[in-house]
């Protein structure tokens, strides 16, 4: 397969393979999205999906304790987003330098899960993108 990138957003590249799109429920590979319900454990905390883990760790130190519990516990991946993007509490000032790394440390626990890691495998080469029409990180 070859993929023929000419920019870092991907809606500007074109791609000679069949990519995968993912974004809804509905759609075949939801399971990859930070949203899908897939929990996984990070520092002795089980976390209830990527997202909430994501959002939460905007938010370091004691002093911001009970806000990432907060964040950690609400019932929806949207609703932990929407917490985390709140600046009526003030985020880490380097979060934009630890954003990836604190994703990737988030993606290698959940897909540890040997069925996931399998479902992951199993895209080969393909782009993957998470197609989402809100959000293009």
């Amino acid at each position: 397969m070859v993929f023929r990138l000419h920019s870092k957003d991907y809606r500007k590249c074109t791609v000679v393979a069949k990519s995968i799109y993912f974004f809804s429920k509905d759609d075949a590979y939801f399971e990859l999205s930070n949203f899908a319900p897939f929990s996984f454990v990070e520092s002795g905390i089980s976390w209830p999906t990527v997202e909430h883990y994501f959002q939460a760790q905007k938010f370091p130190g004691p002093e911001h304790t009970q806000y990432r519990e907060r964040i950690r516990t609400v019932g929806s991946p949207q609703h932990a987003k929407t917490l985390g993007q709140t600046r009526d509490v003030s985020i880490r000032p380097d979060w934009d330098d630890v954003k990836e790394t604190v994703m990737r440390q988030a993606l290698r626990q959940k897909f540890a899960n040997p069925t996931l890691r399998e479902l992951l495998v199993g895209t080969g080469k393909r782009l993957l993108i998470e197609n989402s029409p809100y959000d293009r990180y």
